[in-house]
């Protein structure tokens, strides 16, 4: 079945997870994806999928604001910084800003979902679940009963977030890593593959499988990560 284009989609980014969005967005929701944007330092082509990509600062010079809708696929460049730095300024531009939720993800239907997420296929969403905006669940996650995820997370793909847990703001799951119930995973917590989180965490710490206690340096200075 053709879905109904209902919204033109302006994309923020030409990296696999753009080309991988297009995908989504062209077969799978009621956006018109008409073209890429990227900021103008790395603006090194004009197209991507066969449509122009443009420079973000001058976005509403070739897609004004009342005509299209922004969805920035960036992925957890900066622990999240990134994705939520353009989100916002896309917004101050006068942009609405896009979801996904895939038509092969279960969602139970009184879960809360922000805006500017995007929920990949096999993600099993469980009622009272709260997530809140610019979430990027890969695929194939279950997000267990009343938890909540904080905004500007990435959830990678065969994720366990068990019952009643949290999820703090701009964290990062890997690969088969789980949360037990009632745990809370703080703010800047960057969780490797594998890693089993069974007791609370601090604020700023990288979990690894090879490693039971935090690292020695701290998730925001290993990433980088810059004042917005």
């Amino acid at each position: 079945m053709t879905l109904r284009k209902l919204r033109k989609l302006v994309i923020i980014g030409d990296s696999a997870f753009a080309e991988i969005a297009y995908q989504y967005f062209v077969h799978d929701s009621a956006y018109e994806v008409v073209g890429f944007a990227v900021e103008a330092a790395y603006l090194k082509r004009t197209q991507l999928q066969g449509l122009p990509i443009v420079a973000f600062e001058s976005l509403e010079t070739s897609f004004p604001p009342d005509l299209h809708d922004v969805y920035v696929a960036i992925v957890y460049t900066q622990l999240n910084r990134l994705r939520t730095r353009l989100a916002k300024a896309a917004q101050q531009k006068g942009y609405k800003l896009a979801s996904y939720i895939s038509s092969s993800a279960f969602v139970w239907r009184n879960a809360q979902i922000g805006g500017h997420c995007f929920i990949f296929e096999d993600n099993t969403v469980q009622p009272f679940v709260r997530i809140d905006s610019n979430v990027v669940l890969w695929s194939g996650n279950h997000i267990g009963h009343h938890s909540h995820i904080k905004s500007n997370c990435f959830i990678s793909s065969h994720v366990v977030i068990s019952g009643y847990a949290i999820i703090g703001e701009n964290c990062f799951l890997g690969v088969n890593s789980s949360v037990s119930n009632n745990v809370i995973i703080a703010d800047d917590n960057w969780i490797g593959p594998n890693v089993l989180v069974s007791r609370d965490t601090q604020a700023d710490q990288i979990l690894r499988d090879d490693s039971p206690k935090p690292a020695g340096v701290s998730a925001k200075r290993f990433f980088k990560v810059k004042p917005i």
